[in-house]
């Protein structure tokens, strides 16, 4: 069973996510600093990292910044910060996906099994295959294997967080639909959208910076006063 490492100074949080962890079947290490984790996560093999980011030591930025220097293993970030810049810089960091403090235990396990699926290190459950659904989207030379969750573009790999492969896929499933940055935040994170939340804005640059160190070609255009669209 893949290997998850937690990293998290508050006892009673870091217990509960080794217990969560280990009644779904997970191996879990436990760090209680940054520093620790860093040690633990460049001895052990590691297929995930959940980390807070309030961390002594090393702070969980710096963690994450650290990883991402040798390693594309996904790490989703526990914040107590809810404000719009902590998401965004959680984000630009490395990471993979972030839950606010107090989390709820359904979600966080949801999350996991989703990163380790698209990381394909966990079969893709059959209550959420994509039965009944096109099982390969594609525009041009980019390529979505969405049973695989995998990406391409010329035939070369994308790198996409769980989130950029839903919006691609979204938007790939409505080649023709200009969406709204409301209409794919509201679809894709399952929440209520704020105006101000930047989150969308920061997935689609991802995505495109990921794309441009690919081909020069545009995938996705922007719409301005609305949102974004597939470039056809």
């Amino acid at each position: 069973m893949p290997h998850i490492l937690v990293i998290e100074d508050d006892a009673d949080i870091n217990r509960l996510l080794e217990t969560l962890l280990k009644n779904e079947g997970f191996t879990v290490s436990k760090a209680f600093s940054g520093t620790e984790g860093e040690l633990r996560f460049s001895l052990e093999k590691i297929d995930l990292v959940i980390t807070d980011l309030m961390l002594p030591g090393l702070s969980g930025e710096d963690f994450i910044k650290n990883v991402r220097k040798s390693s594309a293993v996904p790490v989703i970030a526990l914040t107590a910060k809810g404000g719009l810049d902590d998401k965004v810089n959680v984000l630009e960091y490395g990471a993979d996906d972030y839950m606010t403090k107090p989390f709820e235990p359904k979600e966080l396990i949801a999350r996991v099994k989703a990163q380790l699926r698209r990381n394909g290190l966990l079969e893709q459950n059959k209550e959420n295959d994509f039965s009944g659904e096109n099982k390969i989207l594609s525009l041009r030379k980019l390529i979505l294997d969405c049973e695989a969750m995998t990406a391409a573009v010329e035939g070369v790999d994308l790198e996409l967080t769980v989130r950029e492969f839903e919006i691609l896929k979204l938007m790939l499933e409505h080649p023709k639909k200009v969406f709204s940055k409301e209409a794919l935040y509201e679809s894709i994170w399952k929440e209520g959208y704020y105006g101000e939340d930047n989150t969308i804005s920061v997935h689609v640059s991802n995505i495109r910076k990921k794309i441009e160190k690919i081909t020069k070609e545009e995938y996705i255009s922007t719409v301005w006063g609305i949102g974004y669209k597939l470039k056809m």
